[in-house]
C-alpha cells in the first residue's frame, strides 16, 4: 500500500465486524509499532493485547460509564450547541461523531482485539503515541480498522485493576486502540483545511500556502 494512501485513509473506524484477527496480522501490527521513535531510545513502553471475552466483559461497562462522563463534561457544550442548531455543519459533524463513538461503547465487548498502550514515567504521551499510530497504520495496511480512545481516564483505577497493571512501577496508561475488520468503506476524512489551522513563524501569522482540497489521491 502506498504510504500516502495509508496516511490519508487511516481514520477512526469504529463500526467493525467481530471476526477474529489472525495472529500473523497481530504480529505485523505490533512489530511495526515497536519500530516507532522512542524518547532517548528508552523503549519504555508496554502493550497489552486483550481478546479474552471475560476481560472484555469487565471492561465494557467501565468504558460505557467513562463515555457517559465524557458526554456530560468535556463534550457537553458541543452537545448543547448541536441541539440548539442541528442543521449547522458543525452540529451535523458532532452528531455523526457522537453516534460513531457511542456505537463503539455499545458494542465494546464485540471488538475482536484491544490494545492498551503504556509508557513508563512519561505521562506526556510523547514516547508512546508515535508507536500507537504506527500500529494503526500497520493495521490499515492489513485491512484492519482501528480507533484510539483515552476515555478510560475517567475510571483509570478500575481499568488498571482489571488488567493487573503493577501499581508501583510508574506505568502510565496512554490509550486503548480497538481493532477489527470494518463493516464500512475506507475513505479520506473531511478536515478543516491546513491553512486555517496552521501558522508560520509566529502564532496567527499566515502559513504561506493553502490546501483547499486533499492532496491525495493525486489528480491525473
Amino acid at each position: 500500500m502506498d504510504v500516502y494512501e495509508a496516511l490519508y485513509t487511516t481514520r477512526a473506524m469504529r463500526r467493525v465486524k467481530p471476526d477474529p484477527i489472525p495472529l500473523a496480522v497481530q504480529q505485523r501490527i505490533l512489530d511495526a509499532a515497536i519500530r516507532a521513535p522512542s524518547g532517548g531510545n528508552a523503549q519504555s513502553w508496554r502493550y497489552l493485547l486483550v481478546d479474552d471475552p471475560a476481560l472484555k466483559a469487565k471492561l465494557g461497562p467501565i468504558y460505557r460509564a467513562c463515555l457517559g462522563s465524557l458526554w456530560e463534561t468535556i463534550y457537553k457544550p458541543r452537545a448543547e450547541a448541536a441541539a440548539k442548531d442541528p442543521e449547522a455543519p458543525e452540529s451535523r459533524a458532532f452528531v455523526k461523531m457522537r453516534g460513531s463513538a457511542q456505537w463503539l461503547a455499545d458494542h465494546f465487548e464485540q471488538y475482536p482485539l484491544l490494545l492498551f498502550a503504556f509508557s513508563q514515567f512519561d505521562n506526556t504521551g510523547g514516547s508512546i503515541f508515535p508507536s500507537a499510530w504506527s500500529a494503526m497504520l500497520a493495521a490499515r495496511a492489513e485491512g484492519v480498522g482501528s480507533a484510539l480512545t483515552s476515555v478510560f481516564m475517567f475510571r483509570l483505577a478500575d481499568v488498571l485493576e482489571v488488567l493487573s497493571v503493577p501499581k508501583d512501577q510508574n506505568w502510565h496508561f496512554a490509550c486503548c486502540v480497538t481493532f477489527g475488520y470494518p463493516s464500512g468503506k475506507w475513505g479520506v476524512a473531511p478536515r478543516i483545511p491546513v491553512h486555517e489551522v496552521g501558522f508560520r513563524n509566529g502564532w496567527g501569522k499566515p502559513l504561506g500556502f493553502e490546501v483547499p482540497a486533499p492532496l491525495w489521491p493525486p489528480k491525473r
